[in-house]
């Protein structure tokens, strides 16, 4: 049977997935992302895991590749990402060279909402907006049925929303953004710089919020501007779902519950929209990678395909 590489590159890590035909994945790969060792690195490493991926498979159909950070798919191109650190790396172009087979280059967020649509607790959702927390933050709206992608490709950067006009300066230069304070990785750093010693990750983090008051206030402003973001964008696409997946999802709960209080109290004269965890959690990026490796492979019926 053919199948798919599906390759998500955040700024952390890096994952694969094979999937075929049928809709059923194995997840094969995982790997650092070195962005420590600069952006020429990182464009070596993320060719090498994908062709350490791939192998000598003769029955790669095709290969989907999703990165954060500004994306031209049409050209192929990563033009920008605030995390890695490169500009205008032709990424597509590279990997389809190292695998002779079609590549397809996209967002990873945009990737996430294609697995969320086709699979996931977006499933024939038309307005809808998925956001995926991770290293960073970004969202896509779907109005309609289709993906909002603005005039220059660049929509959906809700990590970038200045929640708190006045607050942090952010990686991007910006001030106040909301990964600054609700990302995977702010949570960690915030929790530092507030003094806390007990945690190194975010996931930790929130373990210690009953029990940690460094932690607990880390995390409440976390939720909370999560929340303003949200409202904010309530209020301009009026979504009837809003997804949030990425990996910060698996804390389920602990923070779905504050932050649909935070939104319901930001909207004054109007319902929230419903607040639901993905069913794919970090998965989402890779398998959306997959979808998209097989519409270029001319596969286009996915009704059939099973919930990961």
């Amino acid at each position: 049977m053919r199948h798919v590489l599906g390759v998500d590159v955040g700024g952390t890590s890096m994952k694969a997935a094979l999937v075929g035909e049928d809709g059923l994945a194995t997840d094969i790969a995982r790997a650092d992302t070195p962005v420590a060792d600069g952006p020429v690195a990182v464009v070596a490493r993320i060719r090498e895991f994908v062709r350490e991926s791939a192998g000598s498979d003769r029955a790669l159909a095709a290969a989907g590749l999703v990165v954060p950070g500004d994306v031209d798919a049409a050209s192929g191109l990563a033009r920008y990402s605030a995390n890695l650190g490169w500009r205008d790396v032709p990424l597509r172009d590279l990997v389809a060279r190292d695998l002779g087979v079609p590549v397809v280059l996209d967002h990873d967020v945009r990737s996430a909402a294609v697995a969320e649509r086709t699979l996931g607790a977006a499933r024939g959702a038309d307005d809808c907006l998925i956001v995926v927390i991770g290293t960073g933050i970004a969202s896509v709206s779907v109005v309609q049925g289709h993906q909002r992608t603005g005039a220059t490709g660049r929509a959906g950067e809700l990590g970038h929303i200045p929640v708190w006009p006045d607050g942090e300066v952010c990686a991007c230069g910006q001030r106040g953004c909301l990964e600054t304070y609700a990302s995977a990785a702010a949570l960690a750093r915030r929790y530092a710089a507030a003094g806390g010693t007990q945690a190194r990750t975010a996931q930790e983090v929130i373990a210690r919020i009953d029990a940690d008051t460094a932690a607990a206030q880390v995390w409440q402003r976390a939720t909370t501007s999560l929340g303003v973001a949200l409202a904010t964008v309530v209020l301009l696409d009026d979504p009837g779902r809003i997804v949030i997946g990425g990996g910060l999802s698996a804390a389920g709960e602990t923070l779905l519950a504050p932050v649909r209080a935070e939104l319901a109290d930001r909207l004054v004269w109007r319902e929230p929209a419903p607040i639901v965890a993905s069913p794919l959690g970090e998965r989402a990026g890779r398998l959306g990678a997959a979808v998209l490796a097989w519409r270029a492979a001319g596969h286009t019926d996915f009704d059939d395909w099973p919930l990961p």
